[in-house]
């Protein structure tokens, strides 16, 4: 017989065959495996559950096609969400209980992914404040574009530090989703009537600037709140009645936070030194799926708003939530 040990880590349904030399060493491992003898040549073992993998902490990751298509998913749901109001990150939390929890890295990542789709959709705005920055008109929008990143720079990295953080679970991502929708409703009520009374803006005063940087902090602490509602909507009532205006800020603010946010967890792995445990077939899987999606979402909401009100992703929100609370019974 084979005098090393091979066993299969299962994860999303495939496997990774790892080999240990018996004549050198005992085997050891930083998780435990599913039986205490270890003299066969291969050992299967099956994942009896999706929300309980037999390796959770596995530092091999899987390539197997099962892995990269459960990524492929990830990176759909990313894309469509991230830039509609209906929580792109209380979407991926909720997926993931049957795809496969996913490291921070990888959920953050694949947001920078449908960041890059704005870019390339918004590239002749930020080309035209780039090199137009000596106009006062672009000028003056560059910077507070860079106010609204500052402010939710800083105090992210005060809630980061602090850990400020609601609990992931399906029932406070439910209500979440269900207090979102009817704050949505009743902001956008608001809007209407401010916009009446002040008529249509696009101007974004240094006001808005602030309070989207800040809703942008606060959306990242409630999972389910959504970003670029948040933003949205406080741009909205803070006096830029044009939806178009509004969504516009709310994306191009989006850029630096995310790239940002991306590097941060990146900069965490590499000094960690846990690089090499990361799924980076998986995560470019879901990296490319998140851009291309995005980028039709994008497009498709742009058009979309310019004639309808964010009433249809209220109900939305609210129904989802609703069937999310009456299923937790059975999730938890």
């Amino acid at each position: 017989m084979d005098p090393s040990v091979r066993w299969d880590d299962v994860r999303g349904g495939g496997k990774l065959n790892v080999t240990h030399d018996c004549r050198s060493s005992p085997l050891t491992t930083d998780y435990p495996l599913p039986t205490t003898h270890y003299p066969l040549c291969s050992l299967l073992t099956t994942r009896s559950s999706l929300l309980a993998p037999p390796f959770p902490h596995s530092p091999y990751p899987t390539h197997s096609m099962n892995d990269l298509l459960a990524a492929l998913l990830l990176g759909i749901i990313e894309g469509i969400t991230e830039f509609l109001p209906i929580s792109s990150t209380g979407h991926l939390l909720i997926a993931q209980h049957w795809l496969g929890a996913r490291s921070d890295l990888f959920n953050i990542g694949i947001q920078a992914g449908a960041i890059l789709a704005v870019v390339l959709i918004y590239r002749q705005r930020l080309w035209e404040l780039l090199v137009g920055f000596r106009e006062p008109r672009n000028r003056d929008y560059a910077l507070k574009l860079g106010v609204a990143f500052a402010v939710t720079a800083v105090l992210g990295l005060v809630v980061k530090k602090l850990g400020w953080e609601l609990d992931d679970a399906v029932a406070p991502i439910a209500w979440a989703l269900i207090i979102g929708g009817f704050w949505m409703i009743a902001a956008e009520h608001f809007a209407a009537k401010r916009a009446q009374v002040l008529g249509e803006r696009s101007t974004i005063t240094w006001t808005v600037a602030i309070l989207v940087g800040i809703a942008q902090v606060v959306a990242g602490v409630f999972p389910g709140t959504s970003r670029s509602g948040a933003t949205i909507f406080v741009a909205l009532l803070a006096g830029t009645t044009n939806r178009a205006a509004a969504t516009e800020f709310a994306f191009l603010v989006g850029i630096p936070t995310m790239f940002a946010a991306t590097a941060y967890e990146l900069l965490d792995v590499v000094q960690a030194g846990t690089a090499a445990d990361e799924d980076w077939a998986a995560f470019t899987v879901a990296f490319v799926a998140s851009a291309v999606t995005a980028f039709i979402a994008v497009k498709w909401l742009l058009g979309y708003i310019q004639t309808h009100r964010f009433t249809a992703f209220a109900i939305y929100r609210i129904v989802l939530g609703a069937l999310l609370l009456l299923l937790v019974p059975a999730a938890a």
